[in-house]
């Protein structure tokens, strides 16, 4: 049985009236999930839309909290990371993260941004050691399968568009 953490990171939602202002990144987040438990009913499915309860930005009393040892933090350096002790509960558990973005002003959403600043956590996902020189950074949470579906709302990008492929490889639906 695979654990899959699904994560939306779209500020638009899927049921509006008019069905072009619908998140096209959600809508490719719901057809994948919905082939994957076709094929894998086993699977569990967590599912985080960061829309709804948008992480909080790191701040320097997260940072000190984060580089406090955990034996050593106070009752508010724990209250500071019950967010990110979540979040990386559910990225450990996971075998499968699904991740879903569209491109706000050429980049990724600002809540997915803070997500991840959430989940950066050393010794949790990372590990720093001067002594082994050049590349003091190492994974330590690995072995993950890492899908990630994205959008962007230029022009052009359709089927016989000037920037579009010959054939897409999704349509809007």
């Amino acid at each position: 049985m695979k654990k899959i953490l699904h994560i939306d990171s779209s500020v638009r939602r899927t049921d509006n009236e008019t069905a072009s202002y619908n998140s096209i990144s959600k809508g490719f987040g719901r057809y994948f999930i919905d082939l994957w438990m076709n094929k894998n009913h086993q699977s569990v499915v967590t599912y985080r839309d960061l829309s709804l309860t948008p992480p909080n930005f790191i701040c320097q009393d997260w940072i000190a909290a984060a580089f406090t040892a955990e034996a050593e933090r106070t009752p508010s350096q724990k209250s500071i990371l019950a967010q990110s002790d979540v979040y990386l509960e559910e990225v450990t558990k996971a075998d499968l993260i699904v991740i879903t973005a569209p491109m706000y002003n050429y980049g990724m959403p600002a809540i997915l941004k803070a997500w991840f600043d959430q989940i950066m956590r050393v010794n949790k996902t990372f590990s720093f050691d001067l002594s082994r020189g050049d590349f003091p950074v190492e994974p330590v949470l690995s072995g993950k399968i890492v899908v990630l579906l994205t959008s962007c709302g230029e022009f052009g990008f359709g089927a016989g568009g000037v920037l579009g492929a010959d054939e897409p490889f999704m349509t809007t639906y």
